[in-house]
């Protein structure tokens, strides 16, 4: 099919676009991969895309549309639909029946729907992040590795190693080796801590991440899969370079022949191989796909020619990437500052410095990012911002699940949905007073069967200061399994009023914590049971939770701090980008292998993305050693490699104008006699001696 003319006849899903845009927009049946560049229109061109998919006959709920957090999937298909009432498609009102959201979603959904085809159970139960890394820690301490004689690794960075090498679908030594090298010694008992892992978690219906996408996998695998296959005539991916091995499985099953396959996705912004992505599943998409149709988008309508001329230089000493060269219609605008700072302190005066002009001169704080590649990084601005009274933000904290609040609550409602969730029930009996690890593991030991579990419970002692809340805890437990089911609501206020003395005895700040659990009831009538809203607030947490939020700040305008990775697909009017020296950008952690560093030449080019008509590469040539102020021993820093040389060429170099630098300068002014005067006698750059 070829694009239409540019004409005002022309279909709303064709409007505004630019001659790629139309030409992927318009591509037929066979498997299309879109190159877009950073800042090309990406959203626009799959959303106008699905638009005329769906107005050219195609059936909504045939239709799967997989990101990578549901928020995208709801604002695209939001889109959709409005693009789809503009040109009065008559199935406009069915946009909502297609199937979009995240790959762990989609595979939670089906896996409800098929699971038991493939011995999964019905009522299982999905572990976050956190109840994952506890559950590891329950089987490490009945296995005595946290009483080794060395240092072996705490529960996160098990289930870190865990979780890349499914994902991944490399060997254990293998996963130790390119990332946990220092673990590499305890091959044998995490070996052992993940066979118990596996083995208990089937034992108690459990799924954590992971599993989702394995199970997905193993379902279109099976005889079963036909029948999910049936149900999709077109499938479209975002994000495509951010999957990792088994999703780029789960893609091929489900299209085998690439046959109404559309994936979308930039290589050089692949930024996230410590969870498993590979850059390598977009790169030989086409030979996974015979006969793919690549489109480029280069049209670039965020950046200035100048920055975008200093973008393309960086990536393009790329070894593994698509050709391409990002270009703009936009002015030229100002060249990028490559900026060489005498140390941190100086830096953090001159990033305060320019966000204070550029406010000054229209650019609001919110408008404005600094970035950088660890978090700490950025230690010695805050204290900078702090000082000149900057108000800022800074991208990360807890996950409104990961408070210990609503861990718990969500404990109580998992344990009756599954009363072999050992993780959930270890949680929720030590609410108890008195109720310690032992007392609670004796407990769920002498659980009865599925038809009646908690009637053991009866007959057992607790401790003489948890008896009377233990009575409340089994009625709670019988009224949230009673049948027919409760309304959801119902349970959830149920669990709230046997749950708020606990917050008040247990947690400073309780009546912000109880006001969060009012919204949890607030919002269940959205839900159609509790498994439902126990995998969908799971897979889909809300960010934040009231008690975890800073002071409201007088000024609703605040500059934005963020990590690298926090960053992407994110766009500000300046940004300023610190820490640009080698051993930072790239990280002395991640130089082990040429993959690694083109993952860090990726990532330093996603910063540089970010900047609409202002850029500021920042570097300091000192770096103290430690963090004691006390200390003087430094060492020197050059420039990140990924800006010497002929990609460095397109940056003004400068040195800032309030520093010690600037005194250097002033020292080689008109008048040295006069200078050499003033230094003998003490009096420049401070009182005479």
């Amino acid at each position: 099919m070829s694009p239409p003319p540019t004409h005002s006849g022309a279909p709303s899903y064709f409007e505004g676009l630019n001659e790629r845009q139309r030409e992927a927009v318009a591509h037929d049946r066979d498997p299309l991969l879109i190159i877009a560049g950073a800042g090309t229109g990406k959203t626009k061109t799959l959303v106008h895309r699905v638009a005329r998919l769906i107005a050219d006959g195609a059936t909504p709920s045939r239709m799967l549309l997989m990101t990578f957090t549901r928020r995208a999937a709801q604002e695209m298909l939001s889109r959709v639909e409005g693009l789809l009432r503009t040109s009065q498609t008559s199935n406009v009102g069915h946009v909502r029946e297609i199937w979009g959201g995240t790959f762990h979603a989609i595979a939670t959904r089906l896996l409800r729907m098929y699971g038991a085809e493939i011995g999964l159970e019905q009522d299982f139960v999905i572990h976050d992040r956190s109840d994952s890394e506890d559950f590891v820690d329950v089987l490490r301490t009945e296995m005595g590795l946290d009483r080794s004689a060395t240092r072996f690794p705490k529960k996160g960075t098990c289930l870190a190693i865990y979780s890349n090498r499914v994902n991944s679908q490399q060997s254990l030594a293998d996963v130790l080796d390119a990332n946990f090298p220092w673990c590499a010694s305890y091959h044998d008992p995490l070996q052992e801590l993940f066979q118990k892992y596996v083995d208990a978690k089937d034992g108690a219906a459990v799924l954590d991440y992971d599993d989702l996408l394995l199970f997905f996998r193993g379902l279109l695998a099976n005889d079963c899969g036909e029948s999910v296959r049936r149900r999709f005539d077109a499938v479209l991916v975002d994000e495509y370079q951010d999957t990792n091995r088994i999703q780029s499985e789960i893609v091929e099953l489900l299209r085998p022949g690439g046959e109404g396959l559309t994936v979308v996705g930039d290589d050089a912004q692949s930024i996230y191989s410590f969870r498993a992505a590979s850059v390598r599943n977009i790169l030989e998409f086409p030979q996974q796909f015979p006969g793919t149709r690549i489109v480029k988008l280069e049209q670039n309508y965020r950046s200035t020619q100048s920055i975008l001329t200093a973008t393309n230089g960086v990536i393009a000493a790329s070894r593994m990437r698509y050709e391409k060269e990002l270009w703009s219609s936009h002015d030229k605008g100002a060249a990028p500052q490559l900026v060489c700072c005498f140390d941190e302190a100086e830096q953090s005066t001159f990033v305060a410095d320019r966000v204070l002009e550029h406010r000054e001169a229209g650019v609001a704080l919110k408008k404005q990012a600094v970035l950088f590649r660890a978090s700490h990084h950025a230690l010695a601005l805050e204290t900078e911002l702090t000082s000149r009274k900057i108000p800022y933000v800074k991208y990360g904290g807890l996950k409104f699940l990961e408070a210990a609040h609503i861990k718990d609550l969500l404990s109580i409602l998992r344990l009756a949905e599954n009363p072999r969730d050992v993780i959930s029930g270890l949680r929720a009996l030590q609410m108890l007073p008195g109720v310690g690890p032992r007392n609670a593991r004796r407990l769920l030991d002498n659980l009865g069967p599925a038809a009646a579990p908690f009637d053991p419970w009866k007959k057992q002692t607790v401790p003489a200061e948890a008896r009377k809340q233990w009575k409340m805890f089994l009625q709670l437990l019988e009224f949230l399994r009673g049948a027919p089911a409760p309304e959801l609501p119902a349970q959830i206020h149920a669990v709230r009023e046997y749950y708020a003395p606990c917050v008040e005895r247990m947690y400073d700040s309780s009546q912000n914590r109880l006001q969060d659990l009012e919204q949890i009831e607030a919002i269940a009538a959205r839900y159609g049971s509790r498994s439902v809203m126990l995998a969908e607030m799971t897979l889909d947490p809300p960010n934040s939770t009231a008690d975890l939020a800073a002071d409201p700040l007088l000024d609703e305008d605040y500059l934005i701090l963020s990590t690298i990775h926090s960053a992407k697909g994110l766009e500000w009017e300046t940004v300023f980008v610190i820490h640009a020296a080698d051993g930072n950008i790239p990280s002395d952690m991640a130089v082990k292998n040429d993959d690694q560093v083109e993952e860090e030449r990726r990532l330093l080019y996603v910063a540089l993305t970010r900047a609409r008509n202002w850029l500021y590469v920042c570097y300091p040539q000192r770096y103290y050693q430690g963090y004691s102020k006390r200390s003087n021993q430094h060492g020197y820093a050059q420039v990140s490699r990924f800006l010497q040389g002929e990609p460095g060429r397109s940056f003004a170099r400068r040195t800032p104008g309030t520093s010690r630098f600037s005194v250097k300068h002033s020292l080689r002014g008109d008048n040295p006699e006069a200078t050499r005067r003033s230094i003998r006698s003490g009096t420049l750059g401070g009182k005479p001696g």
